[in-house]
């Protein structure tokens, strides 16, 4: 079988999860190539990874590597580059969250990679997440009813690596950081529309980062779409004692509760019941425990394997740019109404630097 080769931008901790997914999980891909910031380290990491080619020059991980596809891993500020370089190179994207630090960088990327008729593709874990694409299922086949409300939630003790924490490379805190998945996933959950009608969001800084960043260590942030359903998106940076990530799902009809990293079930309560929730469990209706696809537990394999087969067959990713684009101006939304503690309507499309800005009244 002839490979998709993939050069991988980065060599931090997203890029490890990459790595690892494609090694284990996704034998129609070989990583050929390897590029960070510092040769050292590029090498570093390729030989500890048995990666054939290492690279400190940018344009040439993309040129000279032969890759298929280029799997962007790189601080925020650098994903506009990465994706020009790469479609004036001919190559397919991946590319982690969030798409861009502005709007106007989102669109010269999804036109670039438009008019070089190759894929950008939008790393959102969480459309692929074993546990919450087993709810969203549920909620297809009529499990809850009507969603009415959704919330996601993100939290933890700050991020790996310190340019999190300098919103010139960043261009936002934890909700920039996390904001976006829980975002993508109320989009994903409804199928891309209705479209957002409003955002709301309150932020704190100086709780448990004082002095290390400017930007936003907790948020909440409510984002209303035009048929009255609400997702509510809690992020923080000031959370101790581990990561937590779970999502709830209120319907007509019942209530969904899931826990990416506890349990190895979907908390479901459904009036009229549904499909198959466990072997032996007998009817539906009432509290059931559905399990989900034992696999790795985040998505990245899922989502890297679709990413790579989409490149192979030629067919549409199920999570694109113009998805990425969509979650991006939600972001820039809540930090203008975290500045006016009002509701900002969309459309919306602020000429910014960062969208922290929008927050710490420093938008041009």
């Amino acid at each position: 079988m002839t490979k998709t080769k993939v050069a991988l931008l980065g060599a931090g901790f997203i890029a490890d999860i990459h790595l690892e997914s494609y090694q284990r999980f996704v034998p129609e891909a070989e990583v050929v190539a390897v590029y960070t910031r510092e040769a050292q380290r590029a090498e570093a990491f390729a030989r500890k990874h048995h990666i054939g080619k290492w690279y400190a020059d940018l344009e040439a991980a993309i040129r000279e590597s032969g890759c298929d596809v280029v799997d962007v891993c790189l601080p925020n500020f650098l994903h506009h580059r990465a994706v020009l370089a790469a479609a004036r190179a001919g190559k397919h994207v991946i590319l982690e969250k969030p798409i861009a630090m502005t709007l106007e960088e989102a669109d010269e990327m999804i036109a670039a990679c438009a008019a070089a008729g190759r894929h950008l593709m939008y790393a959102e874990e969480l459309c692929f997440a074993p546990k919450y694409e087993r709810v969203r299922k549920l909620v297809t086949e009529g499990a809850v009813g009507r969603i009415y409300q959704m919330r996601q939630c993100e939290k933890h003790s700050g991020p790996h690596s310190d340019w999190f924490y300098d919103i010139n490379l960043s261009g936002g805190g934890a909700l920039m950081d996390m904001g976006c998945h829980g975002i993508a996933w109320f989009r994903w959950m409804l199928g891309g529309r209705p479209p957002v009608k409003s955002v709301q969001a309150h932020m704190q800084t100086g709780l448990i980062h004082a002095g290390r960043t400017r930007a936003e260590e907790n948020s909440v942030c409510t984002v209303e779409f035009a048929d009255g359903t609400l997702g509510i998106a809690e992020n923080s940076w000031a959370k101790h004692g581990g990561m937590d990530d779970r999502v709830e799902v209120y319907g007509t009809g019942g209530v969904i509760y899931a826990d990416l990293f506890q349990g190895n079930a979907a908390l479901t309560y459904s009036d009229k019941g549904y499909g198959y929730a466990m072997e032996k469990a007998g009817s539906t209706q009432g509290w059931t425990f559905t399990i989900f696809e034992e696999a790795f537990n985040q998505g990245y394999p899922q989502e890297l394997r679709h990413f790579i087969r989409c490149v192979r067959e030629g067919t549409e990713p199920v999570v694109t740019g113009q998805d990425g684009r969509a979650v991006l101006e939600i972001l820039n939304a809540a930090y203008a109404s975290a500045r006016t503690g009002q509701k900002v309507m969309l459309p919306f499309s602020p000429k910014v630097k960062r969208p922290v800005d929008l927050w710490l009244g420093e938008a041009g």
